[in-house]
């Protein structure tokens, strides 16, 4: 029997944040694993490895075309489901993975699915809420979602101590499978049939020309691509950071989780502020304030040659990390608000082609890793000082909206 109460508003979060989670459960808790992984399957160049985080996000980028169209069409529900099977395939394609190749494939499977879940429930909290109110939730959903990077890399690096690496992959399998049950036991349908648009291609066309022509939706989108590729191509160096350049070894989830936990404080801190200030205020001024912090510390250790110790990286990527924690959700938000009339489209379009763009920022600055902090750092910079641009033209000559 379909679930028809709807839930109440703390649970919906949590159920949002765990199935948005997956997506970052499956990129971070393989990172203490790359070394070993690449290793086991004949990888010749170290930063080679990256390309299994990079590989994920292609799926996902690409997932996200599909899934939100069809959502629109068949609700919500069913096309979560069929994404976390996709997904499982993935994983078990993974666990029997003989080479790198099929590895790889077996990422971008996991990315393909992981498409559903992480866009059709953007959707789903848009089919509920507009403005300001899904800034707040999906601020303390990411607040929640943010639980998993902390813990994820110490999930795999506890995986490894005790078990093969390819057993983290059955861990994958078992998040799926909670999704998948506790969206079928207790979430009610979003999208009711009387709402749904009829599948067809030139409709789909139709829908993707619109999300076009709004000026904010596309600016947004590809601002968040930009900035977001800087923190991409942090999830694919970590990996080499924390244990090539300065020798963490098994306190590498360590160093990680207190990371994630500064956009956990982030997320918070948004969903307090938002209904303020509104989002794009406080985008803008988290981004003013990434790109001026990241160009400080360029500037500090060119000019003057300054050591960059543990501490001292550990303190810029808490800054860093803050204000991106406050672009996630008011990013998707301010591209989505426009876009309520068609948000499975919208969604699929924002996080595609936020996804995508992301991803070749990360691929071009993580192959540039010499061992040092300082590709990472100068990818933030520019990033955020590209995507600061694209918001102001974005923004020129528009007044404030009461919802943003």
């Amino acid at each position: 029997m379909q679930p028809t109460k709807p839930l109440g508003k703390s649970e919906f979060i949590v159920l949002v944040a765990t199935l948005i989670s997956l997506v970052a459960l499956a990129t971070d808790v393989i990172l203490p694993a790359l070394a070993e992984i690449g290793a086991a399957l004949n990888v010749a160049a170290a930063n080679d490895t990256q390309l299994l985080v990079g590989a994920f996000f292609v799926g996902l980028g690409g997932g996200q075309l599909i899934t939100g169209p069809v959502s629109d069409s068949t609700g919500r529900k069913p096309v979560i489901y069929m994404g976390l099977l996709v997904f499982a395939l993935g994983c078990v394609v993974s666990i029997a993975a003989p080479n790198f190749e099929i590895m790889l494939a077996g990422r971008v499977l996991q990315g393909l699915g992981a498409a559903g879940p992480r866009i059709v429930t953007v959707a789903m909290v848009r089919d509920q809420y507009e403005g300001r109110g899904m800034a707040q939730i999906m601020s303390f959903a990411m607040a929640v979602f943010i639980i998993v990077p902390a813990v994820a890399p110490i999930l795999g690096q506890t995986i490894m101590i005790f078990a093969h690496w390819r057993v983290i992959f059955v861990s994958l399998l078992v998040m799926a499978g909670v999704g998948f049950l506790w969206l079928a036991m207790r979430q009610p349908e979003t999208l009711t049939a009387e709402k749904r648009r009829p599948f067809s291609i030139s409709g789909i066309l139709t829908a993707a020309l619109e999300v076009c022509r709004q000026r904010l939706a596309v600016g947004y989108m590809i601002a968040a691509g930009v900035v977001f590729g800087a923190f991409f191509t942090y999830l694919s160096m970590a990996q080499q950071i924390f244990h090539d350049v300065y020798g963490a070894g098994h306190l590498f989830p360590l160093y990680f989780a207190i990371l994630s936990l500064a956009l956990g404080a982030a997320s918070i801190t948004n969903a307090n502020l938002v209904m303020k200030f509104g989002m794009r205020r406080l985008s803008t001024w988290a981004l003013s304030v990434l790109t001026v912090w990241c160009f400080a510390f360029l500037i500090m250790i060119q000019v003057f040659a300054l050591p960059m110790p543990m501490w001292t990286f550990m303190g810029w990527a808490m800054v860093a990390f803050f204000c991106m924690g406050m672009l996630f959700s008011n990013f998707n938000a301010l591209a989505m608000e426009p876009l309520g009339h068609i948000a499975g489209v919208g969604a699929a379009m924002v996080g595609s082609v936020t996804t995508l763009i992301a991803v070749v920022f990360a691929v071009l600055i993580g192959r540039m890793f010499d061992g040092t902090v300082v590709p990472l750092i100068t990818g933030f910079a520019l990033c955020g000082l590209a995507s600061l641009v694209v918001v102001k033209v974005t923004t020129h000559g528009l007044a404030p909206d009461a919802r943003d």
